[in-house]
């Protein structure tokens, strides 16, 4: 993220709390700067609070080769209080002599280039993408391509959702219109035409879709174990499907790094949205497990992967995502945790009952639900709820339990925000005693 943000940058504003040290993430963001050759402003903040030390700052900032002016270096500084609105005007006026010095200029007249921040499928609008407008002006109705997808400008906004017409270089925008989800990072370009931009946008994916499918044996973080157990060399891949773009890249950045001289970690294909059938076949032909971030795979790749015994791995927590993956490949995988999903119910009605609040007409599509069954609610794959049910009906009679082909009323705990085409999931904890092999 830290390097993307270098490379789409002019001009590097670099925030440090003076109540606090030069973190890692500080010396993180000044080496992607540098990298990238881009100025450095320095904005030391939080110095309305009694604790700040700007000087320390300057000094710990100075170990690193980062000397601010009034030190006698290169770097421009400044002392602000974000909350208090504290010299705010001084840090704007310290960007537009950076921005004169470095003669940072656009030409208006040019068709707009720049680069996808950000990127997500949203319920309402489809894939939507932050944009960062480089170089000459957005305007509606431009066709443009980003990364191997194309599209037309349908709609922008700005930070506030206010409504835009055109934007203008150095103006972050969301832009609709995608035909899919772009990657963060990804060039935005505008061309004259849709038919340049379809023809292009059909070379690129088909060339992905290439490169996804020749990497051609099931395979799951057990088996993986119990090879390194073995003392074989093996490869771990991963499908991975994140909640945004963002996400997924960080994620993908961070297995990387675990690739060892034994083990090697490979992110095969990573993608937005929710765990679908083409991911379990795309895991089921080169050996894959499949992990999904904050998304859960819809009713048919939980059947498709159930039948093929392909391993999915479900997290919301990066840090524990990690850790298991990196606990796999050390061969010291923990007794597992896993869920286990008894009832998929589908929302075909609602009823507004009064001092209750939203009630579910629902289908059980699968399985049997249960009155004391946890339950988490979706909608297009990400999970809205997580709780207990408050009341199941069969008819108007109160029901312990409905199988599967049934139709019910539920009622979930202090929860009234559910839809028409919602799928209710209820799930057990069942936990799984593991037991070590002793080779013969």
């Amino acid at each position: 993220m830290r390097a993307r943000g270098g490379q789409a940058a002019d001009i590097v504003v670099l925030v440090v709390a003076a109540d606090d040290n030069v973190m890692p993430q500080t010396i993180e963001a000044i080496n992607h700067a540098r990298a990238a050759n881009v100025p450095i402003i320095i904005a030391i903040n939080k110095v309305d609070k009694p604790d700040s030390n700007t000087d320390r700052i300057r000094q710990q900032l100075s170990e690193k080769d980062v000397l601010v002016e009034e030190w006698g270096g290169k770097y421009q500084s400044v002392e602000i209080s974000a909350k208090m609105g504290m010299n705010i005007d001084k840090l704007l006026e310290k960007i537009l002599v950076e921005a004169e010095l470095l003669e940072l200029k656009t030409n208006l007249s040019k068709t707009a280039r720049g680069v996808v921040l950000e990127a997500k499928l949203d319920k309402g609008r489809g894939p939507i993408a932050t944009v960062l407008v480089q170089k000459g002006v957005l305007r509606i109705g431009d066709s443009f391509i980003a990364g191997i997808y194309s599209g037309r400008v349908r709609a922008m906004f700005d930070e506030r959702e206010h409504v835009l017409e055109t934007a203008a270089s150095s103006s972050p925008v969301v832009v609709l219109g995608f035909d899919g989800v772009p990657q963060a990072g990804d060039t935005f370009v505008v061309l004259d035409n849709d038919r340049d931009t379809k023809s292009l946008s059909m070379k690129r994916q088909q060339l992905k879709r290439e490169q996804d499918f020749r990497q051609v044996k099931f395979v799951t973080l057990d088996d993986i174990s119990k090879q390194i157990q073995e003392g074989k060399q093996v490869e771990l891949k991963i499908i991975l499907k994140a909640d945004t773009d963002g996400s997924a890249e960080a994620l993908a950045d961070s297995l990387h790094k675990l690739t060892t001289n034994e083990t090697k970690v490979s992110v095969i294909h990573k993608a937005v949205g929710t765990i679908s059938e083409s991911d379990i076949l795309l895991a089921e032909a080169s050996g894959a497990i499949v992990i999904g971030f904050s998304v859960r795979p819809n009713l048919k790749a939980r059947k498709l992967a159930e039948k093929n015994k392909i391993d999915i791995r479900l997290y919301t927590i990066i840090y524990t995502l990690i850790d298991e993956i990196k606990a796999a490949l050390e061969g010291m995988l923990a007794p597992d945790i896993s869920e286990e999903v008894t009832a998929t119910v589908e929302v075909r009605q609602l009823f507004k009952v009064p001092k209750i609040g939203n009630i579910a007409g629902c289908y059980v599509q699968d399985g049997k639900i249960n009155r004391n069954n946890k339950v988490r609610l979706l909608r297009d794959g990400f999970q809205i709820f997580n709780g207990g049910i408050s009341s199941l009906k069969r008819e108007k009679d109160d029901v312990r339990e409905v199988e599967s082909g049934y139709e019910c009323g539920i009622g979930l705990e202090n929860f009234n925000d559910i839809k028409i085409g919602d799928i209710i999931e209820a799930f057990k904890i069942v936990e799984t005693k593991r037991k070590l092999v002793t080779p013969q």
